[in-house]
């Protein structure tokens, strides 16, 4: 157990925050062990969706590792990764053993224990579309339960372990049912201008997450440069109604139509037009290429950058009439 603890390197917002005590732990009885503090307890896995906003008492960072595949039948391929383990190598595992379903979610950073938290996606898929299970550990009974598909109320950016259930249970493992017959899902435009650049000239599931990895790295902002937790806010999703009459008052209004009726609207455009994108107050801001992303750009604090969140979200309001909603983890 370390104490005093500096977590800067350990959220890629690259805010200086600290821990009183930090811990790894890479099993279940570690885990439990752990647990027994009676200080205010926080899980952290890759640190990539979450804004530091204060100091912590203890902070238990998740090392759970392991990639295999359990068992298969004609059609698929079941992988179970540990919570620990990085979400693009589950990518790259799956790419290698030719297996489909989630090479559109290339190169998103974090942990595979927070992919279902948060129902990670990309470029027309989202996790539930190849989410079989996961086994979990409850932090008070010190059990182990497993949740399949049903049970995680999967919904945009959400699931039951970010609202019902939140701060009950810590992931240890995933469990991916993956494709042996590839479907591809190149819907979205800047995948097929993409692949048309790279001159593909038979599809496979390589190549589209090759295309995804080269418009995210031209697009999004490199943690590693700048200090950012990719994507701040959710596109909001509005009535046809609504939508209808923003886009007589604001006819460039980028608008996604959507099964249940609803259309969901690109926050980064509203930003946008909002005057944000480039804007810079002391190291906190809007990047200068793409609005949905707020960045760090050297030493700005946890609640500089919340700040900046809801001047966004306050404007935005008042000149739509649309609420922005983070998809970043405050903290």
């Amino acid at each position: 157990m370390q104490e005093y603890y500096s977590l800067k390197d350990y959220n890629s917002f690259h805010i200086e925050a600290s821990t009183r005590k930090f811990e790894r732990f890479s099993a279940i009885e570690q885990l439990s062990s752990l647990l027994e503090t009676k200080l205010p307890i926080m899980i952290l896995g890759g640190g990539t969706n979450v804004l530091f906003t204060k100091n912590f008492d203890v902070i238990l960072k998740n090392d759970m590792t392991g990639l295999r595949v359990i068992k298969e039948d004609e059609d698929h391929a079941y992988v179970k990764a540990g919570a620990g383990e990085s979400w693009h190598e589950l990518v790259l595992f799956c790419l290698q053993h030719n297996l489909g379903g989630v090479e559109n979610l290339a190169l998103i950073p974090g942990s595979v224990g927070a992919s279902p938290m948060q129902n990670i996606g990309a470029y027309g898929v989202e996790l539930k579309d190849v989410f079989y299970s996961l086994e979990a550990f409850h932090i008070k009974t010190k059990h182990v339960s497993n949740f399949l598909n049903s049970d995680c109320e999967f919904g945009y950016r959400e699931s039951v372990f970010k609202n019902r259930l939140k701060d009950q249970f810590v992931i240890t493992s995933v469990t991916f049912r993956l494709d042996k017959k590839h479907v591809y899902n190149t819907s979205y435009g800047a995948i097929q201008k993409e692949l048309a650049i790279m001159k593909v000239k038979e599809l496979s599931i390589q190549a589209i997450a090759e295309a995804v990895i080269r418009i995210r790295r031209s697009k999004l902002p490199d943690p590693n440069v700048i200090g950012n937790a990719g994507s701040f806010f959710k596109n909001p999703e509005i009535s046809q109604g609504l939508f209808d009459d923003l886009n007589k008052e604001f006819p460039g209004i980028i608008g996604y139509p959507l099964v249940d009726g609803k259309v969901k609207l690109a926050a980064g455009w509203l930003i946008e037009q909002c005057g944000w994108k480039g804007y810079r107050k002391g190291d906190a801001g809007c990047h200068a290429q793409q609005a949905l992303v707020l960045v760090n750009y050297g030493s700005a604090s946890g609640q500089e950058i919340l700040s900046l969140s809801k001047e966004i979200i306050d404007s935005v309001s008042k000149k739509f009439g649309v609420a922005l909603h983070r998809e970043v983890n405050i903290v």
